[in-house]
């Protein structure tokens, strides 16, 4: 079961506000990008649901997390149906991230309590997750939508709290730009944990960049 409570979970991500996000089928490698993640500060991070037998590398890594980095939360996305949820929160899923809104996987999620943030692009589909219970509604894709429809959606909606996914990148520019707007969190993927990282195992360069992006975003919260 979860480490985290969902209240914890929210929490840290508007503390923290970024979640990075990763997908690689080799355990070890996924140990040395958790470790480089820890070490720049990071605490929350999302391992997408993205290859064959992903499910039993999210269990080691987490299992791995439990052990060595204690403080890390560790969550899953691109999660499509409420039978994966499942899965993943037996594996001690501390959080559900999906790419759309589906309520059976709100239903499995808030049965255990775990903060689930589904995909919306709309104002409609936003009010929907939260009337479903969603606390961090996930923008998707964010780069289709831009800050400006944070704004404007945060203007009727003050409550509304967003995490955008795609389209953002660790400049200050880009980051300004999602957090003038109003955003909770913002989630990276290959912006920030690169293929280039990855195949050269460039992990000082990765604890380095994660921490400069938490620094650059507590400046601008």
């Amino acid at each position: 079961m979860a480490r985290f409570t969902r209240i914890q979970v929210a929490q840290k991500m508007a503390e923290q506000g970024m979640v990075p996000l990763f997908y690689h089928a080799d355990v070890e490698l996924g140990k040395q990008v958790l470790s480089a993640c820890y070490k720049g500060g990071a605490r929350l991070l999302e391992f997408t649901n993205r290859g064959e037998y992903a499910h039993e590398v999210f269990g080691e890594l987490n299992k791995f997390c439990a052990k060595e980095l204690p403080e890390m939360i560790m969550g899953v996305g691109s999660v499509t149906d409420a039978g994966s949820a499942s899965l993943y929160m037996q594996l001690g899923a501390n959080f559900v991230v999906t790419p759309v809104l589906r309520e059976d996987i709100a239903f499995a999620c808030n049965r255990r309590k775990v903060l689930w943030s589904p995909g919306c692009g709309s104002l409609t589909e936003i009010c929907r997750a939260e009337e479903l219970g969603c606390e961090i509604v996930k923008l998707f894709p964010g780069g289709t939508y831009g800050p400006s429809f944070v704004k404007d959606i945060k203007g009727p909606q003050p409550w509304t709290s967003v995490m955008p996914t795609g389209g953002v990148s660790p400049t200050l520019e880009n980051l300004k730009g999602w957090f003038d707007a109003g955003v909770t969190c913002v989630g990276m993927g290959s912006q920030m944990i690169s293929s280039d990282i990855l195949k050269n195992q460039s992990y000082d360069v990765l604890e380095k960049r994660i921490a400069d992006a938490l620094a650059l975003i507590q400046t601008l919260k």
